[in-house]
């Protein structure tokens, strides 16, 4: 469906007025972007828990992580680590936005936090305590922490958000889908304000031996640093990472009104399914290249206009290769003149939070008018299109593109505006 332009004027502007982020780079969002300028990777040997018998013995772990910077004890204890990810990522998000939830705001705030895995720690621990010590050990808790809603609702009720409050999992793309559906609760009405994004924390034995076994993970065991290489001849899988990214979005006249720091504009975002195959792209890549072209449609744009393509490039064989054909077919001749990377050379494959994240950079990519690098990419798969390799470099960036395409056939793009005022 194109969408006319009487429906464009109708529609309510969204900005981002804050944002936050829990990564292997660092615990927030600026040292994470301060890490992706200096082209550091946040991939190590794991060391949570055994892992000499699998395939796959690396992954993007999160350092120096503090709950109780953000959580009441009791409140965190309760609560599996995606969802503390998630909660300290909304309370920087809320704090860089200076929002106040006061009584007026309250019933218009929605909030909105998808997750690819959900609680999988605390779930595992529930059914080793079932077993170990039988049902009277477990807790009254089990049924709302081990639900996939739990972020979103500890987030609703520590910050009395009682607008729409959901939960989104459309595995990869998760992150995109919940800021572009929060968008449009904005856009259309129902709501003022709300907390939207990813967060996931899925490196445990089961989801390394199960991924591993369906040939996804890379085996680089003996360099971690250079596992994740989207777009590089060389790459062989991706590597797998916890973390978190939340926003803030506001309606453009509430946001100045009360003059917050706008950041960047959602001008655009669309949604499509393959149908064609649990964990491989389509061989046309048809969902992908109708998302590119439906987010476009959405914000009124033509290809030219886009100025960065933050890729969702997870260092799979099939999957690289069949991204840069799409954004080729999507963008023509105007591909090759813009950079195009990939920050999960450096995060490592994040899953419902990846697209959040990805979101939040292209947006400081915007401001900062820096394309961060693709590291790792030595033998680039296609020598003419601009990956941005190993280093980051100046651009103009007025409109930023980012893609995440997602097991089971999901395709999210979101398209974001820099905000000059």
């Amino acid at each position: 469906m194109t969408i006319t332009e009487d429906l464009r004027r109708l529609r309510r502007r969204v900005v981002v007025t804050g944002w936050g982020a829990v990564t292997p780079l660092g615990n927030d969002a600026e040292s994470t972007w301060s890490a992706m300028l200096a082209g550091r990777s946040g991939i190590s040997p794991i060391t949570g828990f055994e892992v000499s018998d699998l395939a796959t013995r690396i992954g993007g772990e999160i350092r120096g992580f503090d709950p109780d910077a953000y959580l009441p004890r009791p409140v965190s204890r309760r609560m599996d680590t995606y969802a503390r990810y998630a909660f300290a990522a909304a309370v920087q998000a809320r704090d860089t936005a200076e929002l106040v939830v006061d009584d007026e705001l309250s019933p218009r705030l929605g909030v909105l936090i998808g997750s690819g895995y959900g609680p999988v720690r605390y779930n595992h621990g529930v059914a080793d305590t079932l077993r170990d010590h039988g049902p009277r050990r477990i807790s009254p808790y089990a049924q709302v922490t081990g639900a996939i809603d739990n972020a979103a609702g500890e987030i609703s009720m520590q910050f009395g958000a009682c607008g729409p409050t959901r939960a989104m999992s459309t595995a990869c793309a998760t992150g995109t889908d919940s800021i572009g559906e929060a968008a449009r609760w904005i856009a259309h009405g129902y709501a003022d304000a709300v907390v939207a994004g990813g967060a996931d924390d899925c490196i445990t034995r089961g989801d390394l031996a199960g991924s591993g076994n369906a040939r996804a993970l890379s085996t680089r065991n003996d360099d971690p640093h250079g596992a994740s290489r989207p777009f590089d001849a060389a790459r062989d899988g991706f590597v797998m990472s916890s973390g978190a990214g939340v926003v803030v979005l506001e309606e453009l006249e509430r946001a100045v009104g009360r003059g917050a720091p706008i950041l960047a504009e959602v001008l655009g975002y669309a949604a499509t399914s393959d149908a064609h195959h649990w964990t491989a792209p389509h061989p046309e890549g048809t969902g992908a290249k109708a998302a590119m072209r439906g987010a476009l449609d959405d914000a009124g744009l033509t290809p030219d206009a886009v100025g960065y393509v933050n890729a969702h490039g997870t260092s799979t064989p099939v999957g690289d290769d069949r991204e840069v054909r799409s954004i080729r077919e999507v963008l023509g001749a105007h591909a090759t003149r813009i950079p195009v990377s990939s920050t999960k050379s450096m995060t490592g494959h994040m899953i419902g939070a990846g697209g959040a994240v990805e979101a939040i950079v292209s947006a400081l990519a915007m401001r900062d008018g820096v394309a961060p690098p693709t590291i790792n990419c030595a033998d680039p798969l296609d020598p003419e299109m601009n990956f941005v390799a190993h280093t980051p470099q100046e651009h103009d960036i007025r409109v930023a593109m980012s893609n995440s395409f997602g097991f089971g056939g999901h395709n999210a793009v979101l398209v974001l505006g820099r905000w000059d005022g």
